[in-house]
């Protein structure tokens, strides 16, 4: 069954009455292809709208889409061949963030990226995509032997937050989302980092940090999720669009306040609509930053990045 959200009502009563014309055709044999067009050419016009004025609670909606494509799927559609990898070494292996060494279009890279499931039985296995600091530790490895073998990182951020839980916390969660930003910081290897659905808090960050930073046209970036933040302030979860609105979270508000470097374009209507041409589109940026950054030398990839995260949210009056 395919989930409509609210603002996609009038679309869907759209296509409803195309089948109905269509049924009715086959059914009196009486040619209504002029009904079909009009009607055809009124659905376009109305996706053209929705889709091009969308809130910042609509895009939120948007990216937890069940059939958004994530980063499992993003693998299969875009490398040539993934082999991945287990473990932090240390305690277990997180299966809310995977990882391992990829080709796509034969240059190697290192693919990393939260992975929240399809399913129930899934979701509870990868603990919906909200990361242990075991996963954080795990991520930080590969990052380093990509780094040991000279091979770029891309990163894949879709999770909610990290798992806020009492063994997270006495296993040292925030300790392990800050190292990374240390490392990631200083990594002598290009580094692409991409949110693919949501992009939520420290638990996105942990992964985040990199020569460019995008986000997919239909996702959000914030450091706490409108319903969070609607439950602070207003003590109730009912001002969620008004919190989504006041959060600047959507991918045009992160690349007006300089906090991203770009917009990677979906199908209209959401990744889910057509996959495939969403993972044209991702391929398509990494290679072509990957020729770009390849080229640089590893100070210059470092203090670039450095310089650039060092510049956000200062203000000069």
């Amino acid at each position: 069954m395919q989930t409509t959200f609210d603002f996609e009502k009038p679309i869907a009563d759209l296509q409803t009455q195309i089948e109905k014309v269509l049924q009715v055709q086959e059914k009196t044999k009486v040619d209504m292809s002029a009904t079909v067009n009009e009607l055809a050419e009124k659905l376009e016009h109305t996706k053209q709208d929705i889709y091009a004025n969308l809130t910042g609670w609509q895009k939120v909606q948007m990216s937890r889409h069940p059939d958004r494509p994530q980063t499992f799927d993003y693998i299969e559609m875009i490398c040539d061949e993934f082999i991945e990898l287990h473990g932090d070494r240390t305690v277990r292996d997180d299966k809310a963030i995977i990882g391992g060494f990829a080709s796509i279009n034969g240059q190697s890279v290192m693919v990393i990226g939260h992975q929240k499931g399809k399913n129930t039985k899934e979701r509870q296995y990868r603990n919906f995509g909200m990361a242990n600091p075991e996963g954080y530790r795990k991520a930080l490895r590969l990052m380093k032997m990509a780094e040991k073998f000279n091979k770029p990182v891309v990163t894949l951020i879709d999770t909610m937050g990290a798992y806020p839980g009492l063994e997270a916390e006495e296993r040292g969660q925030g300790e392990a989302i800050a190292r990374n930003l240390l490392e990631m910081s200083v990594l002598k290897v290009p580094v692409i980092c991409i949110v693919i659905g949501e992009g939520a808090s420290g638990g996105a960050l942990g992964i985040g940090v990199g020569d460019r930073v995008y986000m997919m046209q239909n996702t959000w970036y914030s450091v706490i999720s409108p319903e969070s933040c609607s439950s602070i302030l207003y003590r109730s979860w009912d001002q969620k669009e008004k919190a989504a609105e006041s959060l600047k979270l959507t991918a045009e508000d992160m690349l007006k306040n300089g906090l991203i470097d770009g917009i990677i374009g979906e199908p209209m209507g959401g990744a889910h609509q057509d996959p495939a041409l969403a993972a044209e589109n991702l391929k398509a940026k990494i290679l072509s930053d990957l020729t770009e950054l390849t080229r640089k030398d590893a100070d210059s990839l470092v203090a670039e990045r450095i310089d650039k995260f060092s510049k956000m949210g200062v203000v000069v009056e």
